[in-house]
C-alpha cells in the first residue's frame, strides 16, 4: 500500500514538473513575467455621439519577475494613463466606429506602459479580449475578439 502511494507521488511530481517545465518552453513571455491589467472601458463614438462602450483586457509583459512585480505596484498609474489615452482620442476603426482599432490601441496602450514604467521595465502589451456593448438597443456590435 506504501508502495503504491510512494509510486503516485512520484508520478504525479514528474507531471507537475513536465508541465512546468513546459510554461518555461512558451517563446510569448517568461514565467511570472505578465501583469493583467483590470477591465478598461473605452468609448466609442462618432459625429452622432456615444455609441458604446468597449471593455477591454489586456496583459503586460514585463522585462524579468522583478519588472513585473514593479509593473503589479504601479497599476493604479498604468490604468489611470490608459482611462485618460482612451478617453482623449477614439479607439473606434476610421470606417466602423463601432469596432475598436485594435491595430492602433495596442501600440499606444504600449507606449503608455512604457512611459509611467521607465525604460526597460516593459516588453510587450497584450490585447486579451474585446467586447463592445452598445449603448442603444438594434445596434450591431462587432463580435467578441478574443486573442
Amino acid at each position: 500500500m506504501r508502495v503504491t502511494a510512494l509510486i503516485t507521488g512520484l508520478l504525479l511530481l514528474a507531471s507537475t514538473h513536465a508541465g512546468v517545465a513546459e510554461d518555461a518552453k512558451k517563446p510569448d513571455a517568461k514565467a511570472g513575467t505578465s501583469v493583467e491589467m483590470p477591465y478598461l472601458i473605452a468609448p466609442l463614438s462618432s459625429g452622432e455621439g456615444l455609441l458604446a462602450y468597449a471593455y477591454i483586457s489586456c496583459k503586460i509583459v514585463g522585462a524579468s519577475q522583478a519588472a513585473a512585480m514593479e509593473i503589479q505596484a504601479k497599476v493604479p498609474f498604468i490604468q489611470d494613463a490608459f482611462v485618460r489615452d482612451v478617453n482623449a482620442s477614439s479607439i473606434g476603426k476610421p470606417d466602423d466606429p463601432m469596432a475598436v482599432d485594435r491595430a492602433t490601441l495596442g501600440p499606444r496602450l504600449l507606449a503608455l506602459a512604457k512611459k509611467v514604467m521607465g525604460p526597460g521595465k516593459v516588453t510587450d502589451l497584450k490585447l486579451m479580449e474585446v467586447q463592445v456593448r452598445p449603448l442603444r438597443p438594434g445596434a450591431t456590435p462587432p463580435a467578441t475578439s478574443p486573442s
